[in-house]
């Protein structure tokens, strides 16, 4: 019995290592998988999504808080990890900055400070070692 562990912990590593190599004559990740559609209630999808949002939230310069309201769609493609294209909507948040994990916030209501955003978040994942690092991000008014 050991010995089948083994063995399948061996054809386990096998497409890992084939994920990390690179094209020589490119000097690019080679793409094991290309971008297919994953469903947003995934648990790397959302770990991926809160990451995207926390970096997002600490880099812009508004002084809200903004919060997801929809997931639009989910992709995933391998290369040498994860990666996940995740497309959402956002709004400002009644919670100001900096924000406390125990504060409960709601979609601003204020029509003075309502905002809206459509984002695509690129984000690059592995997952059991919790790593993860956006590689694109781009959003505009919705």
């Amino acid at each position: 019995m050991p010995r089948c562990r083994w063995l399948s912990l061996l054809l386990l590593t096998i497409p890992l290592a084939l994920v990390a190599r690179k094209d020589s004559n490119k000097n690019e990740m080679v793409v094991l998988r290309k971008l297919k559609p994953v469903n947003a209630s995934n648990a790397n999808v959302k770990q991926c999504l809160w990451f995207a949002m926390q970096e997002y939230n600490e880099e812009s310069e508004d002084k809200y808080v903004f919060l997801v309201v929809k997931t639009l769609q989910a992709q995933l493609q391998v290369t040498n990890c994860l990666e996940y294209l995740i497309d959402v909507e956002i709004a400002r948040s009644d919670c100001r900055k900096p924000f406390s994990t125990n504060e409960i916030c709601a979609i601003q209501e204020n029509p003075k400070l309502k905002k809206k955003l459509s984002c695509s978040f690129l984000v690059g994942a592995l997952p059991w070692n919790g790593e993860f690092t956006v590689m694109e991000k781009k959003c505009e008014d919705a």
